[in-house]
């Protein structure tokens, strides 16, 4: 759970919030010495697991900084652009170049909407965050 805890950790949490939200969605266990038990055999698990897709989240942060997409879009006055650029498009032209990657992953805070050269971050792992550049130029 983001902001609260990582698998296998122990965190102190209110009783509603455990009851109501973390157990019913099976977030989290209640702890007990089995579920501690559980937990130790699962973590060996969860760490070769998050080690190998860390390693490939590594991997694609390398072939997206070496990628640059280059996006055509008409342009009214003053080089405003008509409409904007969204995530699903910066996910399409990359999906052009035979890179795949989530529209959900690609962390705008506002659409690009300017004309020019852009640098946008992409979170391929809980650690991991790659940068893709994307230049904008008139249609």
């Amino acid at each position: 759970v983001e902001h609260l805890g990582q698998r296998g950790e122990i965190v102190k949490v209110s009783d509603g919030y455990a009851r109501n939200y973390l157990l019913p969605r099976k977030l989290a266990l209640s702890v007990t010495e089995e579920s501690k038990k559980q937990i130790v055999r699962e973590r060996v698990v969860a760490e070769t697991r998050e080690s190998a897709e860390r390693q490939e989240a590594e991997a694609l942060a390398g072939k997206l900084a070496a990628t640059e997409i280059e996006i055509a879009r008409r342009v009214g006055d003053h080089d405003a652009l008509y409409g904007s650029v969204t995530p699903a498009d910066l996910a399409t032209a990359l999906a052009a170049k035979q890179i795949t990657v989530d529209k959900r992953r690609i962390q705008l805070a506002d659409a690009l909407k300017t004309i020019g050269e852009h640098t946008v971050p992409v979170k391929l792992h809980r650690d991991v965050v790659g940068q893709i550049r994307v230049k904008i130029v008139k249609a």
